[in-house]
């Protein structure tokens, strides 16, 4: 496991946070065999921001390919809670109110494509995660679907907020992990 951060708002700009994100999963693809691990089993999960990040840099293949990495090397995406449209932040950087939905470059919903790698969207209750994430997770999961990617799932945490559906998601990812390795060359 490689554990990573990120400059954040109001320190940086986007898509500052977003080239950091790529700059560590490329890092661990340049690094990992040096620790015992190995680049076909680099799966890239994080909550809430870091869902958002994790899909970002497994769906826009910009931000690896910056890094001479294909996205398409990620063995998995797990973001717990992520957004699906334009994070709130960059909308209020923009001057943008945090109501006003937005689906542009910026956005996972964007950059939906079958040849993604697969695919683990896990958020909490729909009634007490924050407002539209659940709905935006649904609308990315079925776009994956529309344009026939083949692996992905989503799972909604009945009885978890956003901050509590953190826990109880691990073991989701775990399976989402073993299966994907299971089938492994």
């Amino acid at each position: 496991m490689v554990a990573v951060n990120y400059r954040l708002s109001p320190r940086v700009k986007s898509p500052a946070y977003i080239e950091d994100a790529a700059a560590a999963v490329a890092w661990t693809f340049n690094n990992i065999e040096k620790y015992g691990g190995s680049t076909q089993r680099i799966f890239v999960s994080g909550h809430s921001a870091g869902g958002y990040l994790t899909s970002m840099i497994g769906l826009d293949k910009r931000w690896l390919a910056a890094h001479d990495i294909a996205a398409n090397r990620i063995a998995g995406l797990i973001p717990y809670s992520g957004h699906g449209i334009t994070h709130f932040t960059v909308r209020a950087e923009r001057g943008i109110d945090g109501k006003q939905p937005i689906i542009d470059d910026l956005a996972p919903l964007f950059h939906v494509r079958k040849d993604a790698p697969p695919l683990l969207l896990i958020t909490g209750d729909r009634e007490l995660e924050l407002l539209g994430r659940y709905e935006e997770n649904a609308y990315l999961w079925r776009m994956m679907r529309v344009v026939g990617h083949p692996h992905t799932t989503l799972h909604e945490l009945q009885g978890y907020n956003h901050s509590e559906m953190a826990v109880p998601a691990h073991p989701l990812l775990v399976r989402f992990v073993k299966k994907a390795v299971a089938s492994m060359p």
